[in-house]
Order: C-alpha cells, then sequence, then structure tokens
C-alpha cells in the first residue's frame, strides 16, 4: 500500500480535510483561504490526508498544491477533472500523493489506463462513485481507493441514505472506501463509519468555519455522546442544543423511562430505537439491543445495531446494580465500545480517561425525574464528555 491508502487504513474513522475556496454548488466560500496555513494546520488537527482543489472553478490552481506541499507533510490529493495522463504529471510535479479519478467522465478503459499511468508516477488514485453502476465499475477496475459521493454532481442535491448503503455494499471487497460530501457533524461522520467508511472527506464546513482546524477536530473527535430515555420534544430539542450526537428512545414497556415512539431528529444527528428481547421498526438510524433477563427490565449489556448488522459493543451496568471494575471490563473489550452504566456530568470525564470508548449513553442521572430530563444536566454531561 501507498502513503495515502495507509494513513486512511489506520485505524477509526480517518478524516480528508479539503481546501476549495468556492464551490459550484454553494458559491465562494473562503475566497483568500491560504493552502499552505491550512494544510499545515489540518495536519496539526489531526487529519490522515490534506484535499487540494486543483481545478479553477472551485478557485484552485496546482500552485495551491505546491503551496500545501512546502507546508505540509502529511499525503495530499490532487481533486480536479483529470481526464488525461497529463493532469496526473502536472499532479505528480506539483507535490501530490494521490489523485482522483471521477468515473463519471471517463469510460473505464481510459480510467484504467490513468490508474495506469498514475502507478508509473508513483501516485495513488482515489476512483469516486456516484452510483451503484459506478460503483460496480470500481470495483471492477481493482481501485484500492474508492470515494463514495453522496453528491449528485448534475443536480448538487444531498443523498446520504443511498451514499450509506453504496458504502455498506463495499464490505464485501478490499478497497479502502471514502465517504465524500455532506459531512458536517459527528453524527454524519460516525454515520458513514457504521456503514463501513474507513474515511471521510470534509471541505464546505471547514471552509465555512471561522477556525477551519479546529471545526475538523470536533467532526473528528470521539467518543460521540448519546442522550438516551428521551420521552417529549423538549427534552431532544435540549439534548441536541447541548450538543449531542445520537438521541436514544427506550421502546420498552417496563422502562421508567419508555418512550411511545422515536421521535424527529435534526439530519445531523442519529436515533437511536433501544429494544429488550426483540427488535420492532422504528424509523430509528440504529438500534440498541439487550437481552430479557427473567426479574429486570432488561439484561447487562446490549449491541448497536445498524440494518441488523452488529457495528458495536454496549457496555452497561446490571439494571438497578453497581460494578466497581465496570471500567475495567469496558476498556479490555475489543471494537467499538459505547460505554453506558450511570454515566452523568460527574463520572463522564473519569470514565472516558479510563475506557476511552467511541461512545457514552446517559439516561437516568441526566433527569429530573423519570422520562423527563434536567437540561442543566444534559448540558453539563454533554460538556464534560467532550
Amino acid at each position: 500500500m501507498g502513503r495515502f491508502r495507509d494513513a486512511l487504513s489506520a485505524s477509526g474513522l480517518a478524516a480528508i480535510a479539503e481546501v476549495k475556496r468556492r464551490s459550484p454548488s454553494a458559491g465562494d466560500l473562503r475566497p483568500d483561504a491560504d493552502p499552505a496555513r491550512l494544510a499545515a494546520q489540518f495536519a496539526n488537527a489531526g487529519a490522515a490526508a490534506v484535499s487540494i482543489l486543483v481545478d479553477e472553478r472551485f478557485g484552485g490552481s496546482f500552485e495551491d498544491l505546491k503551496a500545501a506541499r512546502a507546508a505540509a507533510a502529511v499525503p495530499l490529493l490532487a481533486k480536479g477533472f483529470f481526464t488525461e495522463e497529463l493532469d496526473l504529471l502536472r499532479a505528480k510535479v506539483a507535490g501530490a500523493d494521490a489523485v482522483l479519478i471521477l468515473l463519471r467522465d471517463v469510460d473505464d478503459q481510459r480510467a484504467a489506463a490513468l490508474i495506469s499511468y498514475a502507478r508509473e508516477l508513483g501516485l495513488e488514485t482515489l476512483v469516486e462513485a456516484h452510483d451503484a453502476a459506478e460503483l460496480q465499475r470500481a470495483v471492477g477496475l481493482e481501485a484500492e481507493v474508492v470515494g463514495v459521493n453522496a453528491r449528485d454532481l448534475s443536480t448538487f442535491e444531498i443523498d446520504r441514505p443511498t451514499q450509506l448503503e453504496l458504502i455498506a455494499r463495499m464490505r464485501a471487497h478490499d478497497a479502502v472506501v471514502v465517504a465524500e460530501s455532506g459531512v458536517h457533524s459527528r453524527a454524519q461522520g460516525a454515520a458513514a463509519e457504521l456503514a463501513g467508511a474507513d474515511a471521510i472527506l470534509v471541505g464546505s464546513a471547514l471552509m465555512r468555519a471561522e477556525n477551519p482546524a479546529e471545526r475538523l477536530r470536533e467532526i473528528a473527535s470521539r467518543p460521540l455522546v448519546k442522550v438516551c430515555g428521551l420521552t417529549r420534544r423538549d427534552d431532544v430539542d435540549a439534548a441536541v442544543e447541548a450538543g449531542a450526537d445520537m438521541l436514544g428512545f427506550i421502546l420498552a414497556e417496563e422502562s421508567p423511562r419508555g418512550a411511545r415512539e422515536v421521535l424527529p431528529v435534526p439530519e445531523d444527528r442519529l436515533s437511536v430505537a433501544v429494544f429488550v428481547g426483540k427488535v420492532e421498526e422504528a424509523g430509528s438510524d440504529l438500534v440498541q439491543l439487550y437481552e430479557r433477563e427473567e426479574g429486570r427490565v432488561r439484561g447487562r449489556d446490549a449491541v448497536l445495531l445498524r440494518n441488523g448488522e452488529t457495528v458495536a459493543q454496549v457496555v452497561d451496568l446490571p439494571w438497578d446494580e453497581q460494578d466497581p471494575l465496570h471500567f475495567q471490563r469496558a476498556a479490555v473489550v475489543e471494537g467499538r465500545v459505547m460505554l453506558a452504566g450511570r454515566l452523568g456530568p460527574d463520572n463522564v470525564r473519569e470514565a472516558v480517561r479510563a475506557v476511552r470508548p467511541w461512545a457514552v449513553d446517559a439516561a437516568s442521572k441526566l433527569e429530573a425525574k423519570p422520562g423527563i430530563k434536567d437540561h442543566d444536566k444534559v448540558r453539563a454531561f454533554v460538556e464534560a464528555a467532550r
């Protein structure tokens, strides 16, 4: 593998930060963007790679790529509408580690020729697909890094559900998968991650931010924060305003904080339906499933499911009981861990330090009474978890 693919293949969800001054769909984003300064800042903020728009329609040029190369050591992706070998040579000379190949713009013969020439130059390729047919073409071309773009380049509309479905199809193939376009929040990045993406490419959200590097850190940061046991619209709104990434609704009649349904959540957050024993259709993004246990509302631990597939382990406490080794037990679980069990503003920092979980989940310690959230406690919990 090359430097670019290696960087995107590291554990966890990698981020490609993009430098672009304008967008055909959104107009000017950051006309005065300094590619050298931004590339260095993004590298320091943890970007696995930096994408540089070199097309004048995006306010970019190969000079921007040269400037970024001089300022940052991370892999650089040259992004443009490349259809000829000369385009790739110019990218190589300017300092690129990888180049974009848009399957929308080239047939398979031309794409294969460009991929082959890129290898001769020592360049890697990000082969981008927008629909199922293009994705199949990318697989047929044996692309090592495949980008799945949520944006229709003809209408500029974002279709995230289709993007996630296409990403999930790539689990059967040995390729690094990058979710592109429309990622503006931790939850949207996590949705791509849980579908099977190895990396996200973030551009407009960074370019619009007052501090692009801090915005990158925010979107890529872990743990995710879940506020559970929500039963009222006001409490959902408070959790969203506080910055929670996931909103949980317990669909179990025995629970003192049981909800009648999954309430709508903003598109930049994830809804989680919580079941005991058996999953039912609830219209949520994710499902949290506990086993039944005689004499208790639920069993101890759970799994987090996406479309019926386990994507994380939920390490919890027994119902109405404590466990002095709870954090130690959670810390040795492999893979993604959502830590739950009497978490609140007073102990979540300690929990995050001890376990380093993928997500934290709180319900009862954020309440004024069962099923009714204390908004101050919700805000304090989210802030402490960060």
